[in-house]
């Protein structure tokens, strides 16, 4: 356990190189004319959102029983903090699911910064309802390419947003799923 929690912040900072996913080609020769479709790698983006989330509330949960601070809210931080709480954690009853949800981080964080090479190039990633109010589209995580060079990710009835904003994007239909739900 204390080897995968001094590994979660380097994972964690390798998966951030992987949110725009190439899919690994099987025949490395290109061919005249072919043309690259480059791809948000969800599971990468979902993976660095769910580390966060998983140390903060493990964090949270020994700080408050310990009596003391919680670590700053990054990554780093929180995997020493619960690093150093390690045997605590470790004598508490829900010592197993600690040790599940960490191990369970690594192999998602894994699986994104290398996904199996027989689901990579796959189907395109679901296609999520559009975050704006009264708007029937869907929204496609495969970014367009425009000419002058600009990128963007759009929905079906042609809102579109610039690629550096996908976080929020990608956020704003997270509440919209939890609040259908």
């Amino acid at each position: 356990m204390e080897r995968t929690l001094r590994a979660l912040p380097e994972l964690h900072r390798e998966c951030l190189h992987h949110i725009q996913a190439e899919p690994r080609r099987r025949n490395p020769t290109k061919v005249s004319g072919t043309r690259r479709r480059d791809r948000l790698n969800l599971a990468a983006i979902d993976a660095r959102n769910n580390i966060v989330a998983i140390l903060e509330s493990w964090s949270h949960f020994a700080a408050e029983r310990l009596g003391t601070t919680a670590a700053v809210r990054s990554v780093p931080h929180l995997a020493r903090f619960l690093g150093r709480h390690l045997d605590w954690l470790a004598a508490q009853p829900p010592a197993a699911e600690f040790a599940d949800e960490i191990e369970d981080l690594r192999v998602e964080l894994l699986n994104a910064i290398d996904p199996d090479p027989d689901t990579a190039g796959s189907p395109a990633p679901p296609a999520r309802d559009c975050v704006v109010d009264g708007c029937p589209g869907t929204i496609d995580a495969s970014p367009q390419h425009h000419t002058g060079g600009r990128t963007s990710i759009g929905c079906s009835s042609g809102h579109s947003w610039g690629i550096r904003e996908w976080l929020t994007l990608r956020h704003l239909m997270d509440q919209r799923r939890k609040a259908a739900v």
